[in-house]
């Protein structure tokens, strides 16, 4: 870089491409604009709200009892422009397996009581991908192993009535035992 300045390459005739020294006193051009402060003064709650989807989703919907449970939350803004959400504490999501957070019946994580805010730029995709080991934490150290049948595995922002508000979603997997998951594998593939 510093030779191509050393080379006069950039001087021309016509100053008006040459770049500039910037001098002192002189405003210069606005850049750009900050969406997430646009966000939170002109764009109403509701529409924030309606802005964001979530969807959970998994690579099948029956795992065998002892596999893990791999899973996706996607969240997206379908706004051409920002969104900033503000949500119950700094953790802007959380996952549950049947209603219970983190898979975990007690808590080991205690987020402050402030709020926080979770920011979309126009058009943003996140994604997230999880995995449940089909157990749920009982104490710190203890862990209780999920039997065969349905469970529900659901994720959304944390802000208040997020179902209510559609920035919640779930699917649902069954459990089934080693032997019959094999069973049913087999008989598809013959």
């Amino acid at each position: 870089m510093r030779r191509i300045y050393e080379s006069e390459a950039l001087h021309r005739d016509d100053d008006r491409f040459t770049p500039a020294e910037r001098r002192s006193g002189e405003l210069q051009a606005m850049r750009s604009v900050n969406g997430t402060a646009l966000s939170r003064r002109l764009v109403p709650y509701w529409l924030r709200h309606r802005a964001v989807s979530v969807e959970v989703s998994t690579p099948r919907t029956e795992y065998a009892l002892g596999d893990p449970v791999p899973f996706r939350v996607t969240m997206r803004n379908s706004m051409p422009f920002p969104i900033a959400l503000r949500t119950r504490s700094p953790r802007v999501w959380t996952w549950s397996v049947y209603g219970v957070t983190d898979a975990s019946r007690v808590s080991l994580r205690d987020p402050p009581d402030e709020p926080g805010e979770f920011r979309f730029d126009r058009g943003e995709r996140k994604r997230f991908t999880k995995r449940w080991e089909q157990a749920f934490r009982v104490s710190a150290s203890e862990w209780e192993r999920a039997g065969p049948g349905e469970f529900t595995i659901g994720a959304g922002l944390n802000v208040d009535d997020a179902k209510g508000k559609g920035l919640y979603d779930e699917v649902a997997v069954r459990i089934v035992p080693k032997d019959c998951g094999r069973a049913d594998r087999t008989a598809e593939t013959a």
